[in-house]
């Protein structure tokens, strides 16, 4: 099933709002991203923190090594849902987060020395054998919008090359590094060169690198044979494990989000009241921001309707955006927001206590809207006290 064969489906089928994730369109992804493996012998993580609808996990660990987390929950859900290696990566932990992680994670890296030195001896102890390992800052910004840039000045992400004098290293078997979003491997080799400057002599000691996620992979125009040199090379020349944590490249065009349009009203142009809403479902478009593409529309102007579609939260700006249609919208119309399976479900919130919305699947074999969870008042009840 192709992409506009799956949203037309969508609009038919699933109910508003809610995501919708084609497992069609999710194997074609991985199955680049299982080329990518193939030649270069790395090895290929989820990262839980872009996508993690455990009901099509099944699916992707066919193709892929495992998951990397940001914190105790998602590292949870990787071993119970997933399997294969678990990694996780965070600015810090507390001694609960160490003492529950040990317990699931394969790999635990580090954001300082000071958390390395806290915490190497209950590592040690543990009954299950841990490898651990250092994120490092490379130093050199590749992501132009500075909320997403790890390596920007001030960051509080990853241990620059001047905190490692004196340190002794012993116990520390890999490094990991994060410096893309959303970029080519022309970024990844830029980043690369300077973790090399800097960390080129430490690196011969390290059993495995991390290159962290942003690798756009999966997206048309992607230099996949430049990808698949830099790693090849950069094995060759150490001899390590090297690992790479995509979120949004699994899943990248692969989802939408339906919606219905609950009114539409007039100030300084036409307005279209939608039941989703950029705060609480879609909150990058907000924060990073972005327009998100809405199946059938246009740019405001380049159709004969143009409407502002806006949320149905009380803030003034929970805005998605101007579009353009054919025709004109009505109240009980339905619209698809495409790419909406990376980012969204996994930051969606219960604010002015609007539904979440539900979460469905089109199964490779049915080929047929699957409603895996509804959410309602629970949901919101069981978040305050």
């Amino acid at each position: 099933m192709d992409r506009e064969d799956f949203v037309t489906l969508c609009l038919k089928e699933a109910p508003t709002p809610s995501f919708v994730v084609s497992e069609d369109l999710l194997e074609n992804n991985l199955q680049i991203l299982q080329r990518v493996k193939q030649r270069t012998g790395c090895r290929i993580l989820l990262a839980l923190k872009a996508f993690a609808a455990f009901s099509v996990f099944p699916l992707i660990r066919r193709h892929l090594d495992g998951v990397c987390a940001s914190g105790t929950h998602e590292a949870r859900l990787g071993r119970e849902e997933f399997g294969g290696e678990v990694h996780v990566c965070a600015p810090a932990y507390s001694e609960t987060d160490v003492q529950e992680l040990l317990k699931v994670c394969d790999h635990i890296s580090f954001n300082s020395f000071t958390q390395w030195d806290r915490f190497r001896d209950p590592v040690r102890r543990s009954a299950r054998p841990v490898k651990c390992g250092l994120r490092i800052n490379p130093e050199v910004s590749a992501v132009p919008v500075p909320l997403y840039d790890p390596c920007a000045a001030g960051s509080r992400l990853g241990v620059r090359r001047a905190q490692f004098v004196g340190r002794d290293l012993d116990g520390i078997t890999g490094f990991h590094f994060h410096a893309l979003c959303e970029q080519d491997a022309d970024a990844l080799d830029a980043a690369l060169n300077a973790v090399e400057k800097l960390f080129g002599d430490l690196i011969p000691k390290m059993q495995w690198m991390n290159f962290g996620g942003g690798h756009h992979i999966t997206r048309p125009g992607y230099d996949l044979d430049r990808l698949c040199r830099i790693i090849s090379e950069f094995r060759a020349r150490y001899g390590c494990e090297i690992y790479l944590e995509p979120g949004e490249a699994v899943a990248l065009n692969a989802g939408v989000l339906i919606a219905t349009v609950l009114d539409v009203v007039e100030n300084d142009g036409q307005i279209a009241i939608l039941d989703t809403s950029a705060e609480t479902h879609m909150p990058d478009v907000l924060a990073m921001p972005y327009r998100p593409q809405v199946f059938g529309s246009d740019l405001p102007g380049r159709q004969p309707h143009t409407y502002r579609l806006g949320g149905t939260t009380c803030l003034a700006g929970d805005v998605i955006g101007e579009y353009s249609f054919s025709r004109p919208l009505k109240v009980g119309d339905r619209l698809a927001f495409l790419d909406a399976a990376h980012y969204s479900m996994v930051k969606t919130t219960t604010f002015n206590g609007v539904p979440l919305p539900a979460i469905a699947v089109v199964r490779q074999d049915t080929r047929h809207v699957e409603v895996i969870r509804r959410f309602g008042y629970e949901e919101y009840r069981t978040r305050l006290s």
